[in-house]
């Protein structure tokens, strides 16, 4: 047993456990600390007494012991005693409603209109994906003191406003369906960047969306995109671990089952007329999909549907990726007018779409400048060793 073994049924299991916990409990704080000490216990007892048979079920009971004990710690009578008695009590019948799913019934319960929408999807991604403080506040482009700030708030205001934890009804899903689907695709963009349990774990609450409310066409749309961006993960790095850009991707490695069902439910959203950011998403990359090879990409149409999602959602991040296309179609000199106008310096991204602009335009030494920070900036590693070959060969040239 080693360390990785535990670390993998974290990434798996965490989020459920939390889920289960603080349905239980009714308390975020302890029902973390509860699933944080079961995992350093694992870290302890199983490279000796290897893997029970079902991981994740040893990891519950083990954080809902921890959390017995602390309650009859902190109170031996009154209400803690006799919520500590029934942690103990026989699995009591369960509320129902339309959301079942343990993890799924946590994302909703996270957003609760209560909370403002960045909270929601913060608290949330620290629940059910057990992101660090730092990650979520890289996914915002926050700073970290920003963000664990707005966590405490989050859980406070829970606490203090008596928030229910409980099923939402039916009346109450669609208010919370904004900060449902921010939470889904965030968790999904952090596995992209190297946890694979992760990409899968948002796909699944994807797919469960959708059963859930098939007549919402962002729901539909959320999941073509993320099913189309997975279904280039066996062309996303080479054989040495080093990232692969998608205009060099070995398309014959992209996943051509995971393609068509994401195609089919792009070709469903355009029939429902209803157009969002996750549908418009969605629709780029079935654009890319489309392209046999790199250089058939159709950028045009590309261009026209990020001018589309700049209309309904803009934001630096969207003009970022717009002027990829503009560079596509107009030539990276305009595209380096956009990129220099927008105010996302401590974005790796950024720096990485300037460095290659640069080198397209001959100047090399200020494209050098910009891949060295963008490689101080990234902390994925095959991100890292992409960009520092590419500034390697612009030195020797």
């Amino acid at each position: 047993m080693t360390h990785p073994d535990v670390e993998a049924v974290f990434r798996a299991e965490y989020g459920r456990a939390v889920a289960v916990l603080v349905r239980a409990l009714g308390d975020i704080d302890l029902a973390e600390e509860a699933v944080q000490d079961a995992f350093t216990t694992a870290l302890r007892r199983w490279p000796e007494t290897g893997v029970p048979p079902s991981p994740a079920g040893w990891i519950i009971t083990t954080a809902r012991n921890r959390a017995v004990d602390r309650l009859r710690r902190e109170a031996g009578r009154g209400e803690r005693h006799a919520q500590a008695a029934l942690l103990h009590a026989p699995d009591a019948p369960r509320e129902e409603g339309p959301v079942r799913d343990e993890r799924l019934r946590l994302v909703f319960t996270c957003c609760h209109p209560a909370l403002a929408v960045q909270a929601r999807v913060a608290l949330t991604l620290r629940l059910l994906g057990g992101l660090t403080t730092a990650q979520i506040a890289r996914a915002f482009l926050v700073p970290e003191p920003t963000m664990a700030q707005r966590l405490v708030r989050a859980k406070a205001k829970i606490r203090n406003a008596g928030i229910p934890y409980r099923v939402p009804r039916d009346a109450d899903l669609p208010d919370r369906l904004t900060g449902v689907l921010a939470v889904v695709y965030l968790i999904f963009n952090q596995g992209y960047e190297g946890e694979a349990a992760l990409c899968a774990e948002a796909v699944r609450l994807g797919r469960l969306l959708a059963e859930l409310m098939p007549d919402e066409p962002e729901v539909t749309g959320l999941l073509a995109l993320m099913l189309l961006v997975e279904s280039r993960r066996g062309a996303r790095q080479d054989e040495h671990g080093e990232l692969v850009p998608l205009p060099e991707q070995d398309r014959g490695l992209w996943d051509r089952d995971l393609i068509a069902e994401g195609q089919s439910l792009v070709r469903r959203c355009l029939r429902l007329g209803r157009p969002g950011p996750y549908q418009i998403q969605a629709a780029i990359q079935a654009v890319h999909s489309d392209a046999p090879r790199g250089r058939d990409t159709d950028w045009g149409q590309i261009r026209q549907l990020y001018d589309q999602l700049m209309a309904v959602a803009p934001s630096p991040v969207v003009a970022l990726n717009r002027a990829v296309a503009v560079a596509e179609t107009e030539g990276p000199a305009r595209a380096l007018g956009l990129v220099d106008a927008l105010d996302l310096d401590g974005y790796h991204v950024l720096h990485a779409v300037r460095a290659d602009l640069l080198r397209r335009l001959g100047r090399d030494t200020e494209a050098v400048r910009e891949y060295e920070r963008a490689v101080e900036l990234s902390e994925n590693p095959a991100e890292r060793a992409y960009l520092e070959r590419r500034r390697r060969e612009l030195v020797r040239t």
